[in-house]
């Protein structure tokens, strides 16, 4: 049977034949492996991922000071390393193929995609800057043709490169693309959409996948004895259990020293005037202190009848419960990709810790789930957001709109009567 035939027709092949992908080189840097040459593998890995989270998590916190806009070119920058990765994988089972413009193909439906979703947001959330720069009027108001004139160009590309006898293992490579977009691309856009609604909204969940992450490894390294799944043998329940309650405490604690600041809980809003980012309002009433009864059981064992606290701390163990309990899983289905594909790691980016989509693998599924959060339990008539789609209206628009909701605030008696006529 001809080899390169028999390679294509992936869908009669079994996992033990799908070619190995080469490991990752080990990148940690030679000061550190000779400071700790004395260790067991087991404590030397311990030490390697402790320092490197420690590294990560200070210049995570320089970057929260550093703004919002600082913020939003992270999750970019992770988006676009993330996606590298998993694609980088596709192309080095089948390099061997030589099949024309796969790589270019897929970077170019990266750019496609983003292209559109950061116009969305552009439009959106920047309607009153666009407003006033004529040339960004006809790429906002033409934005979705444009955008799926770009997709098209890359549609009929792909179409063009297809070889024969390789039909069905380009298209196989053609729906990798699209699923790494979907995975990548949209749930950072989703990240993005829940920043703008409070930077409380991006740390807080976020906070919680790496506390879940690092309290369960500890457990389970300290204490795991119980196997928890067959695709992550390292994982225990005993690791498990305790990154539950510890993530639900840090969640609970963390929420709330950020709900006393404006800076985090304010919408993220564009200043046209200043051209920056500003998060400065009357915090909403999620974010107010207030006081709360116990049930007849906690009263007994705390002694309080009451308890002064912010109303989102409540959220904050939904969010909390959801990053430990179904986040976990996000780690699960990569280590299912890893093994069907024998790696270990998706890249040696970070040292012990393997590559950037080894650590976001859970942040994505947290992503859209505190998106639907917000739409369906907290997300209400925006007033800012509305006035800003009204500036763009043209003067008659406007006008329209100006009697019709005064017509309604007289017959409700909102107005006063010197201002009626």
């Amino acid at each position: 049977v001809d080899l390169e035939e028999r390679l294509g027709e992936l869908d009669l092949r079994s996992d033990s034949d799908i070619p190995d992908v080469p490991p990752p080189t080990d990148s940690t840097p030679e000061i550190l492996k000779r400071a700790l040459s004395g260790l067991s593998a087991r404590w030397k890995n311990w030490w390697i991922r402790g320092i490197l989270t420690l590294a990560m998590i200070s210049v995570f916190f320089l970057i929260i000071y550093l703004g919002s806009f600082m913020l939003m070119l992270l999750v970019l920058s992770i988006q676009v390393k993330c996606y590298h990765e998993i694609i980088t994988i596709g192309y080095r089972v089948y390099h061997s193929y030589d099949l024309p413009w796969f790589r270019s193909l897929s970077w170019y439906f990266l750019l496609c995609v983003n292209y559109f979703f950061y116009g969305e947001t552009v439009a959106d959330y920047f309607a009153t800057f666009v407003q006033r720069r004529e040339q960004l009027q006809f790429l906002i108001r033409y934005h979705r043709f444009i955008s799926f004139a770009l997709y098209l160009t890359g549609f009929c590309m792909f179409v063009l490169s297809l070889v024969k006898k390789h039909y069905r293992l380009q298209f196989y490579m053609f729906a990798w693309t699209h699923v790494t977009l979907l995975i990548t691309v949209t749930q950072s856009h989703l990240v993005i959409q829940n920043l703008f609604e409070g930077m409380i909204w991006f740390l807080v969940p976020i906070s919680s996948v790496i506390c879940n992450d690092i309290t369960a490894y500890i457990f389970g390294f300290f204490f795991g004895r119980t196997p928890l799944i067959k695709l992550s043998p390292k994982k225990t329940w005993e690791g498990f259990i305790g990154g539950f309650f510890s993530t639900v405490v840090f969640g609970f604690i963390f929420s709330y020293f950020l709900a006393q600041h404006q800076y985090f809980v304010c919408p993220v809003e564009y200043n046209s005037e200043t051209n920056r980012f500003v998060t400065e309002c009357e915090p909403s009433e999620l974010f107010q202190m207030k006081k709360y009864s116990l049930p007849p059981l906690l009263q007994a064992v705390l002694g309080w009848e009451t308890v002064n606290m912010y109303p989102f701390q409540m959220h904050s163990i939904a969010l909390s419960t959801f990053a430990s309990l179904i986040g976990p899983f996000g780690g699960f289905f990569a280590s299912g990709f890893k093994r069907a594909f024998k790696i270990k790691d998706f890249a040696d980016t970070i040292p012990g810790h393997g590559g950037i989509m080894d650590r976001f693998d859970c942040q994505y599924l947290m992503a859209t789930f505190v998106h639907v959060y917000i739409t369906s339990f907290i997300r209400g008539p925006n007033p800012s957001k509305l006035l800003k789609q009204l500036l763009i209206l043209q003067p008659e628009q406007q006008l329209s709109v100006y009697k019709t909701l005064k017509s309604h605030l007289v017959e409700k008696g909102i107005l006063q009567p010197s201002l009626r006529g």
